[in-house]
């Protein structure tokens, strides 16, 4: 799976699930651009990722719910290494309430950065790729997405919106030589799993049929693999990365 010579973007990826999407694409040999909600952030997470895997990387602070805003990273993105090989959708937030207190800042927001943000961004960075007529559209969406979950309605129709979009997407662009993949994680080892209350986590691992946690490197393996040749005629798929909890 070697990605010599590709340029990837990867949203969200100053921590968690992101970073170490980000991370492995970079071991495999591509050039990355990360975009993060602070410039800093973004910066930090590019500059380790660049000294670890011996690659170009671009940090840049973007909004990514802003239309405007995402152009410009693509064409930042477009002027320090000349192509889009692969975007990885993985930008996300989460503002979790039951339906009947949820303010509609706590949708809106959701809906902007974890749906709209795919819309704005594969809009942009396929233009590229029809031009190269080749690319790569990886959504991270969640489980939540397909079985939902109390107090993340809005999440839900989020995550489960990128479904459709993906599917769309692969039906559009395939005869382009563009494929379009998601990835949904189950309960991966990170920060926001890190919040949950012991009992809470330990009852879902009791449920999975792997009775662990996944990683984050775990998923970035699958993205990996949707990114590479070896993934080549696979496109419209969601693929769950949860220990078997959908199951």
């Amino acid at each position: 799976m070697n990605l010599t010579g590709k340029v990837a973007i990867v949203t969200g990826a100053r921590r968690g699930i992101g970073f170490f999407i980000a991370d492995k694409l970079a071991e495999a040999g591509a050039n990355i651009a990360i975009c993060a909600t602070t410039q800093e952030g973004a910066e930090q997470a590019a500059v380790q990722i660049a000294q670890k895997n011996n690659v170009q990387t671009l940090g840049l602070k973007t909004d990514v719910g802003n239309a405007t805003e995402v152009q410009a990273l693509i064409d930042q993105t477009l002027k320090k290494f000349g192509r889009i090989d692969i975007l990885v959708n993985n930008a996300g937030i989460t503002r979790d309430n039951l339906l009947i207190r949820m303010k509609d800042e706590e949708w809106n927001s959701i809906i902007e950065t974890n749906l709209s943000s795919v819309f704005y961004c594969t809009k942009a960075a396929i233009k590229v790729m029809l031009k190269q007529k080749n690319g790569r559209i990886i959504n991270i969406t969640s489980v939540v997405g397909e079985i939902g979950n109390p107090g993340q309605s809005n999440y839900a129709a989020a995550k489960a919106g990128m479904i459709g979009f993906t599917k769309s997407i692969a039906k559009e662009y395939g005869p382009k030589g563009i494929t379009c993949n998601a990835v949904a994680p189950g309960f991966i080892d990170t920060d926001m799993t890190a919040s949950l209350p012991k009992e809470y986590l330990d009852n879902i691992i009791a449920m999975l049929p792997l009775k662990k946690l996944g990683k984050p490197e775990e998923v970035a393996n699958t993205v990996l693999f949707l990114a590479s040749d070896l993934a080549s005629y696979t496109t419209g798929q969601v693929l769950n990365v949860d220990g078997g909890m959908v199951m």
